[in-house]
């Protein structure tokens, strides 16, 4: 399935974000970090770069990470719903730089971590709603706790972007092949 290209960037984003807290560690220390992050995935609109302000993007990870804790789409729902009513998400299209038209679901001046919140609770929203929930996976290499978006054509991703798990899986599966052999 094919999902608009704000769809998509909204779910990959937001696995992203809930994956800067994977492994007990703190891949956000400090605001200069979180600025890079956000220039990595050229996100626009209002910042403050204020300790609050990060502190408010920390504290969302583990509300998004529920969206691949939950057993239940009814479950994914209630999450959707409570962010969409929080961030106070008022759908509009926007084009600007090189993008054509595309959903922003909050104003451009409202605060990061709404705008953040209210992006990847759409995102989810068209996988409930287009019956692709399944979609949103864990990494299934050991001690790997990432998250991540199957957006291949056949819901074949089995690995996280976040480091080297499918490379790693490879080499370990090529040994014990050579070892038995």
């Amino acid at each position: 399935m094919n999902f608009a290209d704000d769809t998509e960037s909204a779910l990959v984003f937001a696995a992203s974000l809930v994956n800067t807290a994977r492994g007990g560690g703190e891949l956000l220390p400090d605001q200069e970090e979180l600025t890079r992050f956000l220039d990595a995935d050229k996100w626009t609109g209002r910042r403050d770069g204020t300790q609050s302000e990060l502190d408010a993007v920390r504290t969302l990870r583990p509300r998004l990470r529920q969206f691949w804790e939950v057993t239940e789409v009814d479950d994914a729902v209630a999450v959707v719903n409570t962010l969409l009513a929080e961030s106070g998400a008022q759908p509009r299209l926007a084009r600007h730089d090189d993008l054509g038209w595309h959903l922003h679901v909050t104003a451009d001046d409202a605060l990061l971590v709404d705008r953040m919140a209210a992006e990847a609770a759409m995102g989810v929203l068209d996988l409930i709603r287009t019956g692709e929930f399944s979609r949103l996976q864990w990494c299934t290499a050991p001690a790997c706790d990432a998250v991540f978006v199957d957006l291949s054509r056949n819901r074949s991703k089995r690995y996280c972007d976040t480091g080297n798990c499918g490379n790693r899986a490879n080499v370990a599966a090529y040994r014990a092949r050579k070892s038995v052999g």
